[in-house]
């Protein structure tokens, strides 16, 4: 009875009576697929069409074989902690994400203690920082000497004095020492008001205050709304802040696993100060600050693969916050000494044009009280006796 060779690459039915050591032709290794070649392990003739594939004879004789080769094991499978080893044969259970009910009763309290984040920074944002502070060094040494250079114009609102030598700082500074005022038109100096609607009026307006000159700006710091966005991945929560030049040593980061404090002082004179109250639950220890020239990032590992619906909670109401604004009613002018020589030839024009107009509409209604003067009576009519 004729058997099936199961060698491989050969395939030939064989007696066994006849059956000798070089009677079969096969590979003793396995067949590859790489980069749309075929071939077999144990030789080197690779070629890219299936058919010359299977008709690649042998290299190697010996006896035909009906029993089937061993298949090779499979590789095993390592979980994503690598601790624990999976087999094909095996049965894995995956958990699903959890209900939004029960990532609700887990919440924790958004008032636990904070900590700092780690924070990366870049090699090419502390080159950055290292030019300006030299800037800044050079400005401080400047300003403790007192050197001015000659045309410099005077930083107080309203003064247009250059700075012409030692004796310029002996003269009288009169400058506007409140806030500009643009409403409804109308444009005027918090600290005299005296409105005007032409700008260049406006700035032309003669000081209401004397003081002494300033030479260099005033390097205050100053709170700031800064642009900021997010997106996520499976695993991670990015919250971007498009702060340029961030300073590390003045900044800081702070996190538990639902509420995010951001305080970034950037450009030097400008901080940006936020508070989030996030959406989902954070792992703290796994999450870090990458700081870099053009912004900020704050990279959060989620606490679980749940993809977040917004970044911050919509059921957190926001404190609102109370800043100290101060406004003068409208019907009450305020005692300022208004000189002549303050009034701009703008407001002149405007009391002219209001002269005017009331003068027309006096105008138009004499003449109509002469029009209808000149209108002749109608007499009454009269009966008229029938004719006999």
């Amino acid at each position: 009875m004729a058997l099936l060779c199961y060698n491989r690459g050969c395939g030939d039915r064989y007696d066994e009576d006849k059956n000798s050591d070089d009677a079969c032709r096969y590979h003793p290794g396995v067949p590859i697929f790489h980069d749309a070649l075929k071939g077999w392990s144990c030789c080197k003739k690779r070629t890219t069409d299936f058919s010359e594939f299977l008709s690649i004879k042998g290299c190697v004789h010996g006896r035909h074989s009906n029993v089937k080769p061993e298949e090779p094991l499979r590789p095993e499978v390592m979980s994503d902690k690598g601790e624990q080893k999976h087999h094909s044969n095996e049965e894995i259970i995956y958990q699903g994400p959890k209900s939004a009910e029960a990532l609700e009763r887990e919440r924790p309290r958004s008032d636990e203690p904070k900590t700092k984040l780690k924070v990366k920074v870049a090699p090419s944002l502390a080159q950055i920082l290292e030019k300006m502070e030299i800037v800044e060094r050079e400005k401080k040494e400047k300003i403790e000497r007192g050197d001015v250079i000659v045309g410099t114009k005077c930083k107080n609102a309203g003064c247009k004095t250059l700075y012409q030598g030692p004796e310029t700082n002996a003269e009288t500074c009169m400058h506007h020492p409140g806030a500009p005022v643009f409403h409804e038109g109308y444009k005027y100096w918090s600290c005299c008001c005296i409105k005007t609607i032409d700008f260049n009026a406006f700035l032309d307006q003669k000081g209401c205050y004397a003081g002494k000159h300033c030479w260099i700006h005033k390097q205050d710091k100053k709170k700031v709304a800064c642009r900021h966005d997010w997106h996520q991945t499976a695993n991670q929560v990015v919250v971007t802040i498009y702060a340029k030049n961030a300073n590390p040593e003045h900044s800081y980061v702070e996190a538990n696993r639902t509420v995010l404090t951001c305080h970034i002082q950037f450009e030097n004179d400008k901080e940006f100060h936020k508070d989030i109250h996030l959406w989902g639950v954070v792992d703290v220890k796994s999450s870090f600050v990458n700081m870099v020239p053009t912004k900020v990032e704050v990279t959060l590992k989620k606490a679980d693969p749940v993809a977040w619906g917004k970044l911050e909670d919509p059921k957190h109401k926001p404190e609102p916050e109370v800043t100290d604004i101060t406004t003068e009613p409208e019907d009450t002018k305020p005692d300022c000494d208004i000189s002549d020589d303050d009034i701009s030839e703008s407001d002149w024009d405007e009391t002219d044009d209001e002269e005017k107009k009331e003068n027309k509409e006096n105008k138009v209604d004499e003449e109509k009280e002469k029009e209808d003067d000149s209108l002749p009576l109608l007499e009454e009519a009269k009966d008229v006796p029938p004719e006999k």
